[in-house]
């Protein structure tokens, strides 16, 4: 694998984020990052660019739209291997990012609330975050993804002792990935069947 240059960091759990970035920071490696996160990392004193700067496409839609933009899924799922991706790539000018660092909108501690509305609940369903883990999982031949802040000890120390991380390592966290998407949606889904459109006021007038 190539070393890793580029990482987008976009975390809802921003436990341990200031040692994470300031590691992969120190290793040389490029912060992408939205919103909170990026305020977070720059209040720790370090280097961000925010993806809007890196697509030059604002973030928009009450923060609906940040990260879906081909600058950025593009860089995540070319494959380094295939010449006809790169020559793409550089034709669009798009630039890899190696390594994603990501987790969820807190769905089920939004509707483990008593007076959580149909609202609230569809505000706190994320779209970018599981396209974002999704297409880093797909392409972990190439790419590193992050979902767990456990594993942030494993990834920096595989980078510091070669610049990269091993595919056995990536190929483990592409599958967290996948457990992680799939039990999201779940949840999603059985809260949703536990509406009433007869009775809920969403659905008055309609």
């Amino acid at each position: 694998m190539n070393k890793i240059k580029r990482a987008l960091i976009s975390l809802t759990d921003k436990s341990g984020i200031e040692q994470f970035g300031g590691a992969l920071a120190e290793l040389g490696v490029e912060l992408l990052s939205t919103g909170g996160t990026a305020a977070r990392l720059r209040e720790a004193g370090l280097e961000v660019v925010d993806v809007s700067e890196f697509t030059g496409f604002p973030e928009m839609l009450d923060g609906r739209v940040k990260t879906l933009h081909p600058k950025v899924h593009g860089g995540i799922l070319h494959q380094r291997s295939n010449p006809e991706h790169i020559s793409q790539c550089d034709k669009h000018g798009l630039t890899a990012i190696d390594l994603v660092a990501v987790n969820l909108y807190a769905f089920e501690k939004t509707v483990a609330a008593a007076d959580c509305s149909l609202e609230d609940a569809i505000e706190n369903i994320d779209i970018g975050g599981p396209t974002l883990l999704r297409a880093a999982a797909k392409n972990f031949q190439d790419v590193t993804v992050v979902v767990d802040p456990a594993d942030y000890d494993t990834v920096l120390q595989e980078i510091r002792t070669t610049g990269a991380t091993t595919l056995k390592t990536r190929f483990m966290l592409a599958r967290k990935v996948f457990e992680l998407t799939s039990s999201y949606d779940t949840a999603i889904s059985r809260w949703l069947d536990k509406v009433d459109v007869s009775t809920n006021e969403y659905f008055k007038g309609v």
